[in-house]
């Protein structure tokens, strides 16, 4: 079973390794050789970044064919209400394409680490908390989905792709997984196979890459 490593990607980080002028990139977060990330997520948007060496699984993860829902708490700067929420999850116009339907939910504050730099609010305008769940992946479409209802978002963090979950994760750490058929439709589809059972191996945690 090819390997996939999820990794809690900081504020500030940008999405590639090789090196940046002006950010931090993947490198500064995992010391692992001859791994690519499956999709991106915006510097300035934090949470679960997957990686891998394997192209197929790439491929699986990122290509919007397969639908893979991407999951966000996004904190948005004032309180929705039905209508606001009810066109989030039916489809907003964007102008250069209309979303698809998503799930949307209210969200008590979570409990987050700290971001750094910390959020800069507006003392007048009260703020609050969205689950989201898309199965795109457009360029900063969650931030211009929550701007084009009049809901800017203050703070945006993936906390799950697919199956791939966030939990226990602090900024900067990773930990190793194995993927199989049955968590990712691309392989079963490549394969012609049935999905098989996922066996796990040790799941591992790490810091900061030296």
């Amino acid at each position: 079973m090819p390997d996939l490593i999820l990794l809690n990607k900081p504020y500030g980080v940008i999405c590639q390794f090789s090196e940046h002028e002006t950010h931090p990139t993947l490198k500064t977060c995992v010391d692992v050789p001859g791994v690519y990330p499956a999709g991106r997520l915006d510097t300035d948007s934090e949470g679960l970044v997957l990686l891998t060496p394997d192209g197929a699984v790439q491929h699986g993860i990122s290509d919007p064919r397969w639908k893979l829902p991407k999951t966000y708490w996004v904190q948005v700067e004032g309180i929705p209400d039905d209508s606001q929420l009810d066109a989030l999850r039916h489809g907003v116009d964007l102008g250069d394409f209309v979303t698809r339907e998503a799930r949307v939910e209210r969200l008590a504050p979570p409990d987050l680490w700290p971001r750094h730099p910390p959020v800069r609010f507006r003392k007048s305008v009260p703020d609050s908390w969205l689950a989201l769940t898309i199965h795109e992946g457009k360029n900063r479409q969650v931030r211009r989905m929550t701007a084009r209802v009049g809901l800017p978002t203050l703070r945006l963090v993936r906390v799950a792709i697919g199956p791939w979950r966030l939990d226990g994760l602090e900024p900067g750490q990773w930990r190793r997984v194995e993927v199989g058929l049955e968590e990712l439709p691309a392989l079963k589809h490549a394969n012609g196979k049935p999905g098989g059972r996922v066996h796990r191996g040790a799941a591992r945690t790490r810091g900061r890459g030296r």
